[in-house]
């Protein structure tokens, strides 16, 4: 069975809002898991998800999406201690 998106998939979309392009914000797929296990633990917690057609749906499904499509960024590792958001 094929994941939609992929690990690669996702970290290309992570990475092309790099304001730098030299920089990768994710070098690899443990940042990735990381960042969306992290989203997907704050939508159990209550907040709002940043996509629509999120309702019914497994937190970490919209969690992938949601960083997929840009609704949620992840930060760089050198940048201050700050929510997804």
């Amino acid at each position: 069975m094929m994941i939609h998106p992929s690990y690669k998939e996702m970290m290309e979309a992570v990475n092309s809002e790099s304001e730098d392009d030299t920089t990768p914000i994710v070098s690899s797929r443990y940042s990735v898991v990381m960042a969306t296990a992290k989203r997907a633990r704050q939508i159990v917690s209550g907040d709002d998800p940043q996509i629509a057609g999120a309702e019914g749906r497994k937190p970490l499904s919209v969690a992938v999406d949601e960083i997929y499509y840009g609704a949620v960024h992840i930060l760089p590792d050198d940048a201050p201690d700050e929510e997804q958001k």
